[in-house]
């Protein structure tokens, strides 16, 4: 039987994660939730909640949906338009660089993912019935029952959505910042640690939407 209150369950079969979800869904509402840009060193955290409809799901399905991580950039703005002429639900929350370096990242990213949680729980019939987060770390500024699943972005179809519009977000983020600060090639690295990214902080220092506690053994 699942439990009311929440629902931990580190690692799943795509069988088993498939059986699980099929029961959540009898149940009530399931929306899902991840982010982006948690090992950057530049840049905000963008955490993305979503919810879809079966025939939703089943187009995006056979458009391939799947973690953004292993699509293309020019196939995850596809998708991500897709769901938008779909008018899918979903909603974004951004931690910045001040923030991470206070709070630390682990908190910043779920408090954004939580927080996303809130904004689209706002714009729904019925309240969640379980939200599924992707990774191995319960939310805590949500009240809904939570599944908390490595590797849910891989299993799980909403999910798969939420990291899509995570990404994308930030990614367009990214390459707007790069227009601010050429020297770093945000626009490819997206705030990651690429050799050049590194080489270019040890050159000009780090700027205003650094990580300074990332970038520390850099500077």
């Amino acid at each position: 039987m699942i439990d009311e209150k929440i629902i931990f369950s580190l690692r799943s079969t795509p069988e088993e994660a498939k059986k699980t979800l099929h029961e959540l869904k009898q149940r009530g509402i399931v929306i899902g939730t991840d982010e982006a840009g948690r090992g950057a060193l530049a840049g905000a955290v963008v955490a993305a909640a979503v919810y879809l409809t079966e025939e939703q799901e089943e187009k995006l399905l056979s458009m391939n949906l799947r973690d953004s991580k292993l699509m293309s950039e020019s196939k995850r703005e596809k998708l991500f338009t897709a769901m938008n002429e779909l008018k899918v639900l979903w909603r974004a929350f951004m931690t910045w660089p001040k923030i991470i370096d206070k709070e630390n990242i682990l908190r910043s990213s779920l408090n954004s993912m939580g927080e996303s949680v809130k904004r689209l729980s706002k714009n729904l019939d019925d309240k969640p019935f379980c939200v599924i987060v992707d990774g191995n770390s319960r939310i805590n500024n949500i009240n809904y029952p939570q599944w908390i699943l490595i590797q849910a972005d891989k299993l799980i179809p909403v999910v798969s959505a939420a990291s899509i519009v995570a990404k994308v977000l930030r990614d367009r983020l990214m390459k707007n910042y790069a227009l601010r600060y050429p020297v770093y090639d945000f626009a490819k690295n997206k705030g990651y640690p690429t050799e050049f990214h590194i080489e270019a902080i040890k050159k000009f220092g780090i700027s205003e939407i650094h990580r300074k506690t990332f970038c520390k053994k850099f500077t």
